[in-house]
């Protein structure tokens, strides 16, 4: 049984408890969500839509001190990235609630034969399922919920079982905007019950944010029941330094890059890739610049400390040198910077999901980018380099999602966001964001 609790990773104290759904609570989510979209989907207009995701931004920042609260005590955020987190994600809402319009409209098709017109008109396609992850509880449920309720589509949301009030919190801002009942139904599922969901032959789609082995199991019942699926499936992406006039600030960025949300992101920087004649002086900076990073908040959980415990000691175990700012306790987790990770460690292909550092030593361009590459996962990725020429060469050998050149933190709602390989398909955010779950309907007039 899946167990919906709120369990602060800072202390280990179970805090609240929340009833998982039972069938019945299940199946009615999913009845109120098919039941909506006859209206919310069919008869309301993308004005109105619009104007109530205004209001739902609107509550965001009324409450983003109660909802920046309720994620740091379910998953360990610094209160302030909480609150960024909660803004973030009121700007998500206020994005395409302002460019519904446009995303939507008509696109007229230039015939190159016969009299009439032609357009795609994108409408909603029904009910989806969002499958939501813990590291960003209210900017991956914006990041979804925002797009497919312009659209018209109507939402049942699991969220992971650790963050329940979030989730109960963001339910009641969607109510409370005025949506009507059934457009946003949040439910405390089991994974049997969400397989059961899925294979509704109501529910149009789904998107999860999580593990492979979720998304793979997601994906392998949705192809059965022949649904559409979005996911994003994390990553380990790498921090190419090719050229730089200022190796301090750069060092600044790397560490920016691996340390934000306690190296919980599935775009942070994890790889670091350093040509030869810079790799010596990074290591150097960029391990003191580590290790003085002081206090760090706790991981999202004692598993996901031991979790990666493990990986980082078979990492030394096979040959990796390890430099640390302690050893582990509880849930937090000392930051910490491996070098020399071959080919053959089990750590060279996988995400340390947490404040850990693998730094690589590249011959040249061409051995950095393959480096780079060499990795079963394509979700972001970073390159640092004063020339343009090679800032655009290497972005473009990148098998990669997203390629942030000489910067970190550079996300935004309207620039799209997914990756390739093992780290999914499909895109969340900007103009991509909302073209996932539409129908692009041909309509040709003859005359």
């Amino acid at each position: 049984m899946t167990e919906y609790a709120v369990r602060n990773p800072a202390t280990g104290d179970l805090v609240e408890t929340f009833p998982t759904a039972t069938d019945a609570e299940v199946a009615a989510a999913v009845d109120a969500a098919a039941a909506a979209y006859a209206s919310w989907g069919r008869t309301s207009t993308v004005a109105e839509r619009a104007a109530l995701l205004s209001r739902v931004a609107e509550l965001h920042r009324e409450r983003a001190a109660e909802l920046a609260e309720a994620i740091h005590v379910e998953m360990g955020k610094a209160p302030a990235a909480a609150e960024g987190e909660v803004l973030f994600s009121a700007a998500i809402y206020d994005f395409y609630a302002e460019r519904a319009a446009a995303f939507l409209a008509d696109e007229e098709i230039e015939l190159l034969g016969g009299s009439g017109r032609a357009v795609v008109r994108r409408g909603p396609v029904g009910p989806l399922l969002g499958i939501m992850p813990w590291n960003y509880p209210v900017y991956q449920v914006a990041r979804f919920a925002a797009p497919n309720l312009a659209t018209g589509n109507t939402i049942v949301l699991k969220h992971a079982p650790q963050c329940p009030r979030s989730a109960a919190l963001q339910a009641a801002i969607l109510a409370d905007a005025g949506l009507p009942p059934g457009a946003y139904v949040n439910v405390y599922a089991t994974n049997e019950q969400i397989a059961d969901v899925i294979a509704d032959p109501r529910i149009q789609g789904v998107s999860l944010t999580g593990s492979e082995r979720a998304g793979a199991a997601v994906a392998e019942i949705a192809g059965r029941n022949l649904k559409k699926c979005v996911l994003e499936l994390g990553g380990s992406d790498p921090f190419v330094l090719l050229a730089t006039d200022d190796l301090d600030a750069t060092v600044d960025a790397a560490a920016e890059a691996r340390l934000s949300n306690t190296g919980q992101a599935c775009n942070a920087g994890k790889r670091f890739v350093v040509v030869d004649e810079l790799y010596d002086d990074f290591v150097s900076r960029f391990t003191e610049r580590v290790l003085a990073a002081g206090d760090l908040a706790p991981l999202s959980s004692v598993a996901a400390a031991e979790g990666l415990a493990r990986q980082v000691d078979e990492a030394v175990a096979a040959g990796a040198s390890l430099a640390s700012t302690g050893e582990r306790e509880g849930a937090f987790f000392p930051a910490g910077v491996l070098t020399g990770v071959t080919a053959d460690s089990p750590a060279y292909r996988q995400e340390l999901f947490g404040p850990v550092a693998m730094v690589f030593r590249a011959a040249d361009e061409d051995d950095a980018v393959r480096i780079a590459n060499d990795t079963p996962y394509g979700l972001g990725s970073y390159v640092f380099t004063t020339d343009p020429a090679q800032a655009e060469r290497v972005a473009d050998a990148l098998e990669t999602g997203m390629v942030f050149v000489n910067g970190v933190g550079l996300e935004a709602v309207e620039l799209p966001f997914g990756g390739v390989k093992r780290s999914g398909f499909g895109r969340e955010l900007g103009r991509l964001g909302m073209d996932e779950f539409v129908n692009k309907k041909l309509i040709r007039v003859a005359r």
